[in-house]
C-alpha cells in the first residue's frame, strides 16, 4: 500500500523528527531524560534566533500568539515561587542552583515546547513521527512479552547516564517488564519510567493517530496506542483513551448544523437520567479504586498529608523542594502522585496559578478557533489529557515524555498568525490586457 512520504525540510523539524523517531535508540542508551530537555533547548535557541532576525528586519515580524506568552509567564512565576521558597525556608544556595536545574528540566519544558510552535514546524510531521514510534512498538512489543515468558531479568541494566543526576535509577534504565505486587500479573512500561506513564504517552500518540490522514499509519498508531495502554494496565490510561474517542467524534461534528440541537436533547436527556448516571460513576470509580486498592491508599495519604502541610506551613510560595514521606506512605515523595497537590506541597498557591491560568486560557483560545483550525482538534484532545493527568501524575517530572503533545499545543495556538501571514503574503494576480482579451472572446 502506497503511503504519503513525509521528511524535515527545515532545522527545527529535523530537531524535532530524530529526536521523536530516535526514542528506543535513545532509551537503550539511557538518554531519554537527557534527551527531551536538549530538544526543548535547542528550539528554544531556534526561536531566540529567529526573534533576533525578526528584531534585525531580515524576517517580517510576527508577535507571539498570546496564550503562548502566559505559558511563558506561568512558567517563570514558577520559577519565582522556587527561588522564594529556598529562601524562606534557608536551603542555601547549591540546593537553589540545584532546583533551578531541575525547573530547566521540567516547568521549563512546559512553556518551552508550546513557544517552539511558532517555529516552521508542520504538524503532519509531528504526527508522522509519533506513528514511526508506533511502529517500532509493534515491532518490539513480542520481544517485551518474550522476556517476560522466558523469565529474564526484570531490568537489564542501568545507564551510566544516571551519573549527570536525575529524580531516580527508572529513568535511565532499561526494564523488560515488571510484576504487579498485588495481582502478581506481568505489566510493562517500556520506554517510561513506570507504568502509569506508558498510558499517558500511549493517550498522546493516540490522539495523533486520530490525526494522521494517512490510514496506514493511522491504523498502525491506533492499534499501538491501545496495546501500550494494555500493557501498561494504566487504570486512568484506558478511561483517557475512551475519553479521548468520544472527545474527538464530537468535536469532528461540532460545525455541522444540528451540533446545538443535539446538545440541547442531551443536555435534557442528562436532566432525566442525572442521578442514576451520577450514582453509576460513583460506583465505577470506586470499583477502579480497588483493582488496586494499596495504590489508591498511598495516593490518597501523599495528597492528604501534602495539603495539610501546604495549608499550615507554607501557603503562598511552598516549601521550595519535596521531601520524602513516611512509612506509611512507603516513602513516596509528598506531592509525587499528583500534580495539583505536588504544587501546593512545593510552591503554594503561586504554583497552582502558574499552571492552571496557562491551561484555561488556551482552552478557551482553543475553543474558539476550533472551527476555523485543523491543528485545534489534536491539540484540545493533549490538553485534556494534560489536564486529566495533573490527577494522578506530576506534569514536570514527565516533560521530557510528553514534549509532543505540547509541541502540537503551541501549534494550533501559532496556525490563525500562519494562516494570515501567508494570505498577506500571497501575491494578487492582477488581469493583464492578454486576460482581458481572452474575458472578452469567452
Amino acid at each position: 500500500m502506497a503511503t504519503q512520504a513525509l521528511s524535515p525540510e527545515s532545522p527545527e523539524e529535523r530537531i524535532v523528527w530524530f529526536g521523536l523517531t530516535a526514542l528506543y535508540p535513545l532509551y537503550l542508551l539511557g538518554a531519554l531524560y537527557i534527551a527531551g530537555p536538549v530538544i526543548g533547548w535547542l528550539l528554544a535557541l531556534r526561536v531566540l534566533q529567529r526573534k533576533w532576525q525578526q528584531w534585525r528586519g531580515d524576517q517580517p515580524l510576527q508577535p507571539v500568539p498570546w496564550p503562548l506568552r502566559v505559558w511563558v509567564l506561568g512558567m517563570l512565576l514558577m520559577l519565582l515561587s522556587l527561588v522564594l521558597g529556598h529562601l524562606d525556608y534557608r536551603l542555601g544556595a547549591g540546593q537553589l542552583i540545584k532546583s533551578s536545574i531541575g525547573w530547566a528540566k521540567g516547568w521549563a519544558l512546559l512553556a518551552i515546547f508550546p513557544l517552539a510552535g511558532t517555529l516552521n514546524i508542520r504538524p503532519q510531521l509531528l504526527f508522522r513521527a509519533a506513528m514511526v514510534v508506533c511502529r517500532q512498538t509493534l515491532w518490539l512489543a513480542p520481544l517485551f512479552i518474550a522476556a517476560w515468558l522466558l523469565r529474564l531479568p526484570e531490568t537489564l541494566y542501568v545507564s551510566p547516564l544516571q551519573a549527570v543526576g536525575g529524580p531516580g535509577p527508572e529513568f535511565f534504565a532499561l526494564s523488560l517488564y515488571e510484576i504487579d505486587p498485588q495481582s502478581g500479573l506481568p505489566r510493562w512500561r517500556l520506554f517510561t519510567p513506570w507504568a502509569p506513564a506508558l498510558g499517558f504517552v500511549a493517550n498522546i500518540f493516540f490522539v495523533f493517530a486520530l490525526a494522521e490522514k494517512d490510514r496506514y499509519w493511522q491504523r498502525r498508531g491506533i492499534f499501538a496506542s491501545i496495546l501500550m495502554v494494555a500493557m501498561s494496565q494504566s487504570r486512568l490510561g484506558a478511561v483517557c483513551l475512551i475519553a479521548i474517542a468520544g472527545l474527538w467524534w464530537f468535536m469532528q461534528r461540532f460545525s455541522a448544523p444540528l451540533s446545538a440541537f443535539a446538545t440541547a436533547v442531551l443536555a435534557y436527556v442528562f436532566a432525566l437520567v442525572g442521578p442514576w448516571l451520577t450514582t453509576t460513576l460513583e460506583s465505577s470509580m470506586e470499583a477502579l479504586k480497588a483493582a488496586r486498592a494499596a495504590s489508591t491508599r498511598v495516593r490518597e495519604t501523599l495528597a492528604r498529608i501534602a495539603f495539610e502541610r501546604w495549608q499550615n506551613e507554607a501557603p503562598l510560595w511552598g516549601h521550595g523542594v519535596v521531601e520524602r514521606g513516611p512509612h506509611l506512605v512507603e516513602y513516596m515523595p509528598i506531592g509525587s502522585h499528583h500534580t495539583w497537590y505536588g504544587l501546593l506541597f512545593v510552591k503554594g498557591i503561586v504554583g497552582v496559578v502558574a499552571l492552571a491560568l496557562p491551561m484555561l486560557i488556551s482552552a478557551a483560545a482553543l475553543l474558539l478557533q476550533l472551527r476555523a483550525s485543523g491543528v485545534s482538534r489534536p491539540a484540545l484532545c493533549c490538553l485534556s489529557l494534560l489536564a486529566l493527568y495533573t490527577l494522578g501524575e506530576n506534569l514536570e517530572i514527565l516533560a521530557y515524555l510528553i514534549w509532543p503533545a505540547l509541541l502540537c499545543l503551541g501549534i494550533a495556538h501559532n496556525e490563525p498568525q500562519n494562516t494570515q501571514s501567508v494570505c498577506q503574503d500571497r501575491p494578487t494576480h492582477s488581469i493583464t490586457p492578454a486576460h482581458k482579451e481572452t474575458s472578452n472572446h469567452v
